[in-house]
């Protein structure tokens, strides 16, 4: 992925970047056409990826539908991509209060390259899923106890397809106005901060968290 420098982000970024959006979209080669599935995608259990600074090299998990003709052509060290999209939003050129002036889209975007090793196992499966739902109901859902349902989980894992993720490397870009000086990023910041749409307000909290690299003046 293209990144200009202005926008370029530490491996930091990318690890809240995955833990708060983990649904990812798995692209890889196909024979006549590339690949493209959503699905969820994790750490791996009992690990801190707060303490990780670099992702080269760490290991990720994730898990298809076997039905998914995706999954039948995955292969052991085949190469892929993995792209997690975090909060997005329109910036009206009217928020800059300036002529002239052009409209943009602030984003947040981690592109992780690195090696697909597919696990067939069943019981690689079932662990999978149950790391995945342990994960996501610690950050994401009510904790929900899954201890009654592992006799369903065991009749539906064999239509599971699992995988590890090797990294080697990746790409966060946080455009998130940098480009223009602290008052007209400031206005941008505040006008997603009265929005009633919880996408425009983490917008808003990236702009505020992420340092700006203004090189341009008003």
């Amino acid at each position: 992925m293209y990144v200009p420098k202005i926008y370029q982000s530490p491996d930091a970024e990318a690890v809240r970047l995955i833990r708060e959006y983990p649904l990812a979209l798995l692209l890889t080669n196909g024979p006549a056409a590339p690949f493209a599935t959503h699905l969820p995608v994790i750490f791996p259990p009992a690990s801190e990826p707060e303490g990780i600074e670099s992702l080269s090299g760490v290991t990720l998990y994730g898990h298809l539908n076997r039905a998914n003709p995706h999954w039948e052509t995955l292969h052991e060290g085949q190469h892929a991509t993995l792209v997690f999209q975090g909060a997005n939003a329109y910036v009206s050129a009217a928020v800059y209060e300036r002529t002239p002036a052009a409209p943009t889209w602030n984003f947040a975007t981690t592109h992780v390259q690195g090696r697909i090793h597919p696990m067939p196992a069943r019981e690689d499966a079932l662990d999978v899923v149950r790391w995945t739902v342990a994960a996501f109901e610690a950050k994401h859902g009510l904790d929900w106890d899954p201890g009654p349902s592992l006799g369903y989980f065991d009749k539906i894992v064999d239509g599971v397809g699992a995988f590890r993720f090797t990294v080697e490397s990746v790409d966060t870009m946080l455009k998130l106005s940098q480009e223009q000086a602290a008052p007209t990023r400031d206005k941008v910041a505040a006008h997603f901060a009265e929005s009633p749409v919880g996408l425009h307000q983490e917008v808003s909290r990236l702009m505020r968290t992420a340092a700006p690299t203004a090189t341009t003046g008003e």
